[in-house]
């Protein structure tokens, strides 16, 4: 689908083509602006729409300059701007990496960098860390593994960040919460009047709101060492939603990254600074283009095994046991593949699967539960996300191993998950059960596993 706007842009800014691809879950609003030699997905976070966007002065000029050296994807995740919205009303960050999948098929891109800010950080972390061979080099301005203060790790408190989440719902969509997040310009009336419109077309203070939450349960730090594409981190000095540990943070974690502060405390980088932030983002991704070794990427592994199967053979004789192993070796293949994942091997008496979305790994889990208990085959099963091996069509590495040590603790009829996972589904909808610390053969330390609430 196509639609024509009439935009108020900037003398050299060509009007964009506004376009939808189908998603599974709805239309998804997208735009391609220039003509250069690498593909380049820029992802602004809460504020974004693809139309209003070139109203506001500023934005529109970075995008300018964005697209006189790349080609520039941008699209707005469902439930913002121009795209459909959805019912759930919080876009998990597994359902907007779906939506960047499905823009990058309808362009027919294969690879691109990725330029995130703000709360888009997380699925173009994400992203990268799963999809390595799609992702060329990523570029991450005031972004985070995780927002809120933990033990040992200098985040926002939490008191601090609910108060911001109050305040989003008070003052999204006004001129004085556009003055607060680009404080730089806030004597330009036309720009301020301008974000403040685009904030209101992105989404409602609500939805605002109900995001910036989401975004506070959020915890993927536990992935940062499996990214494996260049990465620069952007982080303003004086920001009031992500402090400058969070920005060291992330370069100190993700293998290889480099790091850049930039003065001020805009939230946006095109308010503040943008002429040095381009010219880094420039010389960054022009000097990055080399393919990248992609045998290792980020997965969530999936260990079933048969409960007492032994006995049950046993039981059943040769013939019928026969027909029982047949019948589960055919719903987990149909089951895994419904669910997006891939087989790597059944192993007798269970099956090893991985997949991209640990929301859907887990869900399959309990869709095979359900079916193979109704015939008559209770299951267990583990789960963990963590960096694989690409063997051919094997897997190995420690993640594996770890989902196989989770899946032994599992009780019977039981799906049990690494804490790791449990973070990385936080505001999909899934409950859990703590089932505290375990020792898990041949794993150093503790681990803390989780049983989903059935």
């Amino acid at each position: 689908m196509t639609r024509w706007v009439a935009y108020r842009t900037l003398p050299g800014v060509e009007p964009p083509e506004t376009k939808y691809a189908q998603g599974n879950g709805g239309l998804i609003a997208y735009q391609v602006t220039g003509d250069g030699p690498a593909d380049l997905v820029h992802m602004t976070g809460l504020a974004s729409h693809v139309d209003v966007r070139w109203d506001v002065p500023p934005m529109a000029r970075f995008l300018e300059r964005l697209s006189s050296f790349s080609r520039v994807i941008s699209f707005d995740r469902r439930g913002f701007g121009a795209s459909d919205p959805i019912p759930s009303g919080v876009l998990t960050w597994e359902e907007c990496a779906d939506d960047l999948k499905v823009v990058l098929d309808a362009i027919a891109c294969e690879r691109a960098a990725i330029f995130a800010e703000v709360d888009d950080g997380p699925t173009a972390l994400l992203f990268a860390a799963m999809f390595p061979d799609r992702v060329s080099a990523l570029v991450l301005a005031n972004g985070a593994a995780r927002l809120v203060a933990d033990d040992g790790y200098p985040g926002v408190p939490l008191e601090a960040a609910s108060a911001l989440v109050n305040m989003t719902q008070q003052g999204w969509g006004t001129e004085a919460w556009a003055e607060l997040v680009a404080a730089s310009v806030a004597q330009d009336r036309r720009t301020i009047r301008s974000l403040a419109k685009l904030q209101r077309a992105s989404a409602t203070p609500t939805v605002a709101a109900r995001r910036f939450r989401y975004a506070l349960g959020l915890d993927i730090r536990g992935v940062l060492s499996s990214i494996h594409v260049p990465t620069l981190i952007i982080q303003r000095e004086q920001s009031m939603f992500v402090p400058t540990s969070i920005g060291r943070h992330l370069a100190e974690n993700i293998p290889g990254a480099a790091y850049f502060e930039t003065p001020g405390g805009d939230i946006l980088c095109c308010t503040q600074g943008d002429r040095e932030i381009l010219e880094r983002v420039q010389k960054f991704l022009t000097g990055t283009s080399e393919a990248q070794d992609t045998d290792r990427v980020l997965a969530t592994v999936l260990f079933t095994d048969i409960v007492d199967s032994t006995r049950r053979a046993a039981e059943a004789g040769d013939r019928h046991w026969k027909q029982l192993l047949d019948a589960h070796d055919d719903l987990i293949r149909q089951e895994v593949e419904r669910f997006g994942g891939r087989i790597v091997k059944t192993t007798g008496d269970g099956a090893l699967a991985t997949f991209d979305s640990p929301g859907r790994a887990i869900r399959c889990a309990l869709e095979l539960h359900d079916k193979l208990a109704a015939i008559g085959v209770p299951i267990r099963a583990g789960l963990h996300s963590g960096e694989i091996e690409l063997r051919g069509e094997d897997v190995g590495g420690i993640a594996v191993h770890l989902a196989a040590r989770v899946a032994a603790a599992a009780n019977a009829g039981e799906v049990l998950v690494s804490r790791t996972l449990n973070d990385l589904v936080a505001g999909s909808g899934l409950e859990f059960i703590d089932r505290g610390m375990h020792e898990l053969k041949g794993v150093p330390g503790d681990w803390r596993l989780f049983a989903v609430v059935r």
